[in-house]
Formats: structure tokens, sequence, C-alpha cells
């Protein structure tokens, strides 16, 4: 019960709403009664439903590990799954149903703006496979990036690479804020907004210093062969 208390001690401003709030303490009893896999659950219905709030679970999935009730790797395998699992099942919606079909189911679901599936779309029509990576790391379109993914068919192997690599940084960064952070673990909501632009410039940064790193490769590469066929 310890989280729970924590959580009901956390300022207004960090579980503000009454849905959202009923859904982080349905999360936090559900991971102290079933530990890590509740938090997949939790967190695969995050990605089901959009406004419903990963800022929020991620952090207590890492306080829950902190009082021992699972291992932080636990937390970061299982928050990882539920991630994958829910946003295979929206793959599975947009590939089965087309475009119109899901859009006129998420045009039913109360807190879901069509503005916002529409703004995923076009992401995801400009960016593509980079779209699926990098939207794993922003709120709401971390969920309805799934959508135009299933809608245009992409190869489902490397729509669950992409998925399980955002998926997993992403989480990460709450999990182990959450963690360290302890009953201090409802901060991290406040600074959601700057961890997400950390996370993807980091991101963003790494994946142009590999691309460095095969250009150079591949050149050195061409650079032997020539030298090779000079000497012969």
């Amino acid at each position: 019960m310890t989280i729970l208390i924590a959580l009901q001690a956390a300022p207004a401003e960090a579980t503000d709403g009454s849905l959202i709030t009923r859904f982080a303490d349905w999360a936090v009893q559900l991971m102290e009664v079933i530990g890590a896999p509740g938090a997949a659950l939790a967190i695969a219905l995050e990605n089901l439903f959009p406004p419903l709030p990963s800022e929020v679970i991620l952090p207590l999935a890492g306080f829950t590990a902190s009082r021992g009730s699972f291992t932080l790797f636990e937390a970061l395998l299982w928050t990882t799954i539920g991630s994958i699992v829910g946003a295979y099942a929206l793959y599975w919606v947009g590939r089965a149903l087309g475009r119109n079909r899901t859009r006129a189911i998420f045009g039913w679901l109360p807190l879901v703006e069509l503005d916002d599936v529409d703004k995923v779309e076009g992401w995801f029509e400009r960016n593509g496979a980079k779209a699926v990576f990098f939207g794993r790391m922003i709120p709401i379109f971390r969920s309805l990036i799934s959508i135009p993914a299933g809608i245009t068919k992409m190869h489902q192997g490397k729509f669950l690479g992409l998925t399980a690599a955002g998926s997993l940084i992403w989480n990460s960064i709450f999990v182990l804020s959450g963690y360290f952070l302890g009953e201090n673990w409802h901060i991290v909501e406040a600074y959601a907004g700057v961890f997400q632009k950390i996370v993807i410039v980091v991101v963003f940064l790494l994946l142009v210093l590999w691309l460095v790193f095969k250009i150079r490769k591949t050149r050195a590469k061409k650079s032997a062969a020539r030298e090779r066929e000079t000497a012969n």
C-alpha cells in the first residue's frame, strides 16, 4: 500500500484529471497484485488509448521496482513488452481495417482528436520508418504512429524492431527516473517535455555518429580495394 499512499500524496498537478487519476490508481494496484506484468498491461492499454499517460505509469513502475515489488530489469522488460503489444495491436487495426474505417473508430473514441490522427499520418508519410522509431518518444504520436504503419502494410519485422528500440529508450528514461526519485516520482511528469526533447536529440546524434562511422568504414574498404588493385 506504500505506493498508493505516495500516489495520493503527490501534488494535484501530477495526477490532474479524474480519468487519469483513476487509471493511475488502477495501474498501481495492478502492479502491486501481479507485479511487473501489471506494468506491461497498463502500458499496453496506454498505447491503445493515447490520452492515458505513460509519463505517469512508467515512473510509477520504476518507483514500484525501487520498493522491491519487482526488479528494475523486470520493470524495463515488461514495460517494453507492453509497449510492443499495444503498438502491434494498433498496427493490425490499421492493416485490417484500412484508413477510413480506422479513422471512424478513433473519431468515436473519447479524448482522441481526429486532428491528431491526421498529423501523425502526415508525419509518417513524410518520414516513413524514422517516424515509427522517433514517434515512440512523442506523446500521442507514440500510440497513433502504429496506425499508418499498419495501413501501409509496413514490414512487420521492421515495424517491431523500430518499435522495440524506440520504446526501450523512452521507457528506460521514465522508469529509471521513477526508480531513483522514489516517492518524488511525480516530478518526472512535470519535466516530460524536456525529457522528450533530450531523448530525441541524443538519439539523433547517435544515429548521425553511426552513419558517419559507416560511411568512413565503407570508404576505407573501397580505398583498400583500390590499393590492392593498383598493387596487382
